[in-house]
């Protein structure tokens, strides 16, 4: 699929730092927020604390950070990506980075209170992957627990998929507020997978009998462009 340069686009980065500068990526994911918000053309943003493992964990890893961008444009994506002292900084201080450009082609749900990707036409499948897949949730107080004690079900059924090229734990604070992005071959098996006679199935069930969430989205993406490295390898480079 190619987008031009005109067209929106979305981006997710994931950075992985050297084990001493664990403090330093705290302090960064607050004062590039002031980068961010002032940024042409980035249409919604998220600065994102990583999990240890590839899935969930409510242990944060001082060595991983991420990013997840909507853009006005793909222009745009690529002047803040060759220009801005931000990522001049990253791609400097990080032992490896990912990054991923796609386009959402299925989702539902709000983030912080509104479609992240309203700018975009759904579109049918155009191609059988690879794919990858944002599942995001704000989890009421009084369900962090239940919730937590259904992870680890779910977690290990998820790493088990033959079609899981890669996944991770990502979020916006701590317990409350949790998204895992994932990067699948096939289609069919994202949604057996998700779909199916699963633990995963039956979470959804339970999240929507018990109203688990304030607030949750799901979205599958296309990538059209992926960079750098994640775990020693570009998930995508084939």
């Amino acid at each position: 699929m190619h987008v031009e340069e005109h067209e929106p686009i979305v981006a997710f980065m994931l950075a992985r730092h050297p084990a001493q500068a664990g403090i330093q990526t705290l302090f960064y994911l607050g004062f590039d927020r002031l980068t961010l918000a002032r940024t042409p053309g980035l249409r919604f943003w998220r600065l994102l604390g990583v999990g240890q493992g590839r899935v969930f964990d409510p242990h944060a890893d001082l060595q991983r950070s991420a990013l997840f961008t909507v853009w006005d444009s793909l222009a745009a994506l690529k002047q803040f990506e060759a220009q801005s002292h931000m990522m001049q900084r990253v791609r400097r201080q990080s032992a490896e980075v990912w990054s991923v450009q796609m386009v959402p082609v299925r989702w539902h749900g709000q983030w912080g209170g509104s479609d992240p990707f309203a700018r975009f036409a759904p579109a049918p499948a155009p191609t059988p992957g690879p794919w990858v897949i944002l599942t995001r949730a704000t989890l009421y107080a009084t369900k962090v627990r239940t919730f937590l004690d259904a992870v680890p079900a779910v977690a290990q059924h998820l790493l088990q998929q033959p079609s899981l090229i890669n996944s991770v734990g990502v979020g916006e604070a701590p317990l409350l507020y949790q998204a895992t992005l994932s990067v699948w071959r096939t289609l069919p098996d994202i949604t057996a997978f998700a779909y199916g006679p699963t633990p995963h199935s039956e979470v959804v069930r339970r999240t929507r009998r018990e109203s688990w969430y304030k607030e949750d989205l799901f979205a599958r993406f296309l990538p059209v462009a992926s960079s750098g490295t994640w775990d020693g390898v570009n998930p995508l480079a084939d």
